[in-house]
């Protein structure tokens, strides 16, 4: 019988996991992105397991308190891969994968190089990794994308986003989160010590191996943006679909900012529910 999943540990580190609904349910993985943590899909979870779905919500390498290496190359795709990977494999047979923001990233990347893991994919906010580099150059996904270049500085987007006065509030306000959301990052990121080790995924990117993003997608796939997103274009989602051979379905959320799982749950969910319902049909 099935047991509950509480945590993953992976070259010395402890990733804790949310294991809720059904224990007998399918399973649907879920990541977090940048900056959150498991929380963010609180009111996501209940929908898929009131639908019958058992969900295992990570907290991520630079959020988990026992899972925060230092070095920025602690941090490449790689290591991100092995991460969901490892989720992926303590659970019987094939899993749901759904990510947002950075959390899409190793979704993308398990159904890419895992497909035998993966019954299906839901990325959330952040298109096809290719896709998204391409948009860099072919689109204003550059501009749009000007913090990532900003999070290499040392020190400074810790004390910006760390401040508790307004102006880093209202740093946090203009990408559209909310004042729950904004409270909900002071004590799970700040408080908690994992602004700098949560930034990493972003020093990290000058690192790895670029192979990793380049591959196509052959599970059944659904990807969710949203028409008020600052960070993440059109471009980049419109021509995902092209790299993927497998099902495919583009959900656009109207008048919807970046944060899909906390301002959207229930149009989310539905469409998580739609994807895992065609990939089991």
């Amino acid at each position: 019988m099935a047991e509950r999943i509480t945590s993953v540990e992976r070259d010395g580190l402890q990733l804790d996991v949310l294991d809720q609904g059904p224990l007998e349910g399918e399973a649907i993985l879920l990541f977090h992105g940048f900056p959150e943590t498991a929380s963010c899909w609180r009111l996501v979870v209940p929908i898929l397991n009131e639908a019958g779905f058992r969900t295992l919500a990570m907290t991520q390498r630079g959020y988990a308190p026992r899972a925060r290496p230092r070095r920025r190359r602690d941090y490449v795709m790689a290591e991100l891969l092995g991460d969901a990977r490892a989720l992926a494999e303590k659970v019987d047979g094939k899993v749901h994968v759904v990510g947002h923001d950075w959390g899409a990233i190793p979704s993308w990347l398990l159904a890419m190089h895992h497909p035998e893991l993966v019954a299906s994919l839901t990325a959330v906010s952040v298109p096809h990794p290719q896709a998204f580099l391409t948009s860099m150059v072919r689109s204003t996904q550059g501009l749009k994308s000007w913090y990532m270049l900003a999070f290499q500085v040392p020190w400074l987007p810790e004390r910006i986003l760390g401040s508790r006065r307004e102006a880093g509030a209202r740093q946090l306000r203009a990408a559209g989160l909310t004042a729950d959301d904004v409270a909900r990052f002071r004590e799970e990121i700040v408080d908690a010590g994992a602004l700098t080790t949560a930034l990493n995924w972003y020093r990290a990117m000058p690192l790895g191996d670029p192979r990793l993003t380049r591959g196509r997608v052959r599970v059944p796939t659904t990807m969710v943006w949203s028409d008020e997103d600052i960070a993440l274009g059109r471009w980049g989602v419109e021509h995902t679909a092209r790299l993927v051979d497998a099902p495919y379905r583009f959900v656009e959320l109207n008048g919807v900012s970046h944060w899909i799982p906390t301002q959207a749950p229930e149009a989310l969910a539905e469409a998580i529910l739609d994807r895992v319902g065609v990939s089991t049909s």
